[in-house]
């Protein structure tokens, strides 16, 4: 079983979840790295207190140091002094061990700070000299990674909601779009519109999906060749019921004016029996186009058969000579002795009616690979080259055979290609060039070997 469709949307699931941790990794990870270093305006920030410290040192003002320092320490709600190398602090500045061990550490502005320590580090800013340092507490308001949090809430919950609703529409899409097209081909074909096709339309898709839609097609295909030919087999039988019902009509006409009619009656019977064996024919041949049936139940012999399908065409056309080239016994099994007989008998009654009087009828059955080939040949008119194929169309005639029987309804033929490859076989037809029809038919020998030759050339 094709599982195409299985396989991608198992393939973009497991990859678009790979994509989505390895971003989430990703961008957790470069946020949290950005957000590690104090921003750039608090850096410049820290930077010029450091210089204004310095200014204030370098001009011997203890006073103005120390009350700077103060003012800085009282709006910024953090600690700030200003040391020599050997940790002694000027202007008053007071050093805790928390402090002397920050000192030692020596954290810059530029430095990461890190995310997790509740405290804040203490920001070193050394003096041109090297040997004096100004030391500030990072005030609260320039500690790095204040959105952290929200950073982290959209990391974990927004982003994985985005992608999985953009995965969502790619995989909707791609389902959806074959299966629109689906549904707007059942709309069409529903609304009389026969030729409509979805396979086509898919491109190189090969999954469960384009599976469905060759499926539809070939309903679609063969729906629309029944509902066809129902409508064409409706419209000929009309047409054909027309001239015997009018008949018949006019014979009513008659005998409602008083007018003898004994000399309507055989031809009365006649009509009926026309239209009755039209009747019959036609519903064969429905049930034969419609149902596709494997006649697959008879074992016979095909030279019994032809034997007594020939005892009576020689009762039936005494003025004609039928030739019989015959094997002792052509069994086959697995076939229809009713649809055979009867396709038989359409394929030598045809070949007798064309025949004129006097004139010969071959029958010939061989056996060939897998199967027997049944050629009967005539000596009638032949068939225009371009209608070979058209003459197994129902209630097709040329025009010699309108002229030459007019009671025909053109439905032999068509039946016994109908009956012959419900058997498994087939049939076609050739001109002689000596003039008049040869039609061939071949059966296999069992419905085992039904895959038919296409061609055999007989000499």
């Amino acid at each position: 079983m094709n599982r195409r469709l299985l396989w991608k949307l198992c393939a973009t699931l497991a990859l678009g979840t790979l994509v989505l941790m390895w971003v989430i990794t990703f961008l957790g990870d470069e946020t949290e790295q950005q957000m590690s270093f104090i921003a750039e305006r608090h850096q410049q920030t820290l930077k010029e207190w450091g210089r204004t410290a310095e200014r204030l040192h370098n001009a011997g003002d203890e006073q103005a140091l120390a009350d700077w320092l103060a003012e800085l320490q009282a709006r910024e709600d953090t600690w700030a002094a200003v040391v020599r190398s050997d940790i002694q602090p000027l202007a008053g500045s007071v050093l805790t061990p928390r402090f002397r061990e920050g000192f030692r550490i020596g954290r810059s502005e530029e430095w990461k700070i890190h995310l997790y320590f509740t405290e804040n580090p203490i920001m070193e800013t050394p003096f041109a000299d090297g040997r004096t340092h100004f030391l500030v507490l990072l005030p609260q308001r320039m500690r790095p990674g204040t959105y952290l949090p929200q950073a982290k809430l959209f990391l974990k919950v927004a982003l994985p909601l985005v992608v999985l609703i953009v995965l969502s529409l790619v995989i909707y899409r791609h389902l959806m779009r074959p299966l629109r097209q689906l549904e707007l081909a059942t709309r069409q074909f529903s609304n009389g519109n026969l030729g409509v096709r979805v396979r086509a339309l898919l491109g190189n898709r090969n999954d469960e999906l384009a599976a469905l839609a060759e499926t539809f097609d070939c309903m679609a295909e063969r729906t629309g060749d029944l509902i066809l030919t129902q409508r064409r087999l409706i419209a000929d039988l009309s047409h054909e019921l027309r001239t015997p019902l009018t008949r018949i009509d006019m014979a009513i006409s008659c005998v409602e004016e008083g007018i003898d009619t004994q000399h309507l009656l055989p031809r009365l019977r006649r009509e009926c029996r026309l239209m009755r064996e039209l009747v019959e024919d036609t519903l064969t041949l429905a049930w034969l186009e419609n149902e596709k049936p494997n006649l697959d139940r008879d074992s016979l012999d095909l030279t019994d058969l032809l034997d007594s399908i020939l005892e009576d065409a020689r009762y039936e056309y005494p003025g004609h000579t039928l030739h019989a080239g015959l094997p002792a016994r052509a069994e086959v099994s697995g076939s229809s002795h009713r649809a055979l007989a009867q396709a038989f008998e359409n394929v030598i009654r045809n070949a007798c009616t064309h025949t004129p009087a006097g004139g010969n009828v071959w029958i010939d059955l061989k056996a060939m690979p897998d199967g027997y080939l049944l050629t009967i040949e005539d000596e009638g008119p032949g068939v225009p080259t371009e209608h070979l194929e058209r003459i197994f169309t129902p209630f097709f005639r040329t025009a010699q055979a309108r002229g030459s029987r007019p009671g025909g309804h053109g439905l032999g033929l068509a039946l016994a290609r109908r009956q012959v490859e419900a058997a498994g076989g087939w049939i076609e037809a050739e001109n002689r060039h000596e003039g008049g029809l040869r039609m061939r038919l071949w059966l296999p020998a069992s419905r085992g070997h039904a895959n038919a030759p296409a061609q055999i050339t007989v000499t």
